[in-house]
């Protein structure tokens, strides 16, 4: 469990005055304007907002993958300018190695560090139940659905067993029914590993439902106009969907969004 009085002094992550510029063809495009946010440790947090908002790039930032061009990243306390092994990152597109089974998708992370391969081993077995592909660690890519290979990516950030997880619209290429599922699963593994979580996301309904707080973004430049505690007792499931309190919740969110 964390430590309340470590969660007050310093979060896990925090973002400090970001602002990003980028050019395009038609000149310099101000993509996040003057972003700030703190992650205490092991909380859950998603961000929405309209799209072309800056949620992605700020997600690539506070992972090390683009420099902001003004303000700074805090990893426990301390500056950071490159990835770091002590985050993990799914995107959207799964990126898996199609000449590379399941398992050996997953244990890549494992072998690029050297660890030993016993255990490689162990850890890969535990990884393909706890993202619930048992039986499959010897599929490829090209068998996988779509929810599937989602499952590798997720597991394949975790174990090398990060403090924080950065997940950039993991379920957006999925159907309604497997990106519900997809969001109970994470649940279930969450639960199991509590790591920090920031999940970009379109869908209100899939942060509400995930989230300990929903920060929303302004149309761009993105900045944080709501900071949203999301009050709904853990642990949770999808049957949270046709509750009062949820509906309530979602159409908060959207009124910020909307009044943004």
């Amino acid at each position: 469990m964390s430590d309340p009085a470590r969660d007050i002094a310093r979060p896990i992550l925090a973002a400090e005055g970001i602002t990003h510029v980028y050019a395009n063809g038609s000149g310099l495009v101000r993509a996040l304007d003057d972003v700030s946010l703190t992650l205490a440790p092991e909380s859950f947090v998603c961000l929405v907002g309209p799209s072309g908002c800056g949620k992605s790039t700020l997600l690539r930032i506070l992972a090390g993958l683009v420099a902001p061009t003004a303000g700074r990243v805090l990893f426990d306390g301390q500056p950071i300018s490159a990835p770091q092994r002590r985050i993990g990152v799914v995107f959207q597109e799964a990126n898996l190695m199609p000449w590379r089974t399941v398992s050996a998708n997953l244990s890549l992370p494992l072998e690029l560090a050297h660890v030993p391969a016993d255990e490689i081993r162990r850890r890969t077995e535990a990884m393909v139940e706890l993202v619930g592909l048992a039986g499959f660690a010897d599929a490829y890519p090209a068998g996988l659905s779509g929810g599937m290979a989602q499952r590798v990516a997720i597991g394949r950030a975790l174990i090398h067993d990060p403090e924080v997880l950065l997940l950039d619209e993991p379920f957006g290429q999925l159907d309604a029914l497997t990106r519900e599922q997809m969001s109970g699963e994470l649940l279930r593994i969450w639960a199991r590993h509590r790591k920090t979580v920031l999940m970009v996301t379109h869908s209100i309904p899939e942060a509400v439902l995930l989230a300990d707080r929903v920060l929303v973004m302004s149309p761009r430049p993105g900045t944080i106009i709501a900071d949203v505690e999301i009050p709904l007792a853990r642990p949770r499931s999808l049957e949270l969907l046709h509750e009062p309190s949820y509906i309530a919740l979602t159409e908060r969110v959207r009124r910020c969004i909307k009044s943004s």
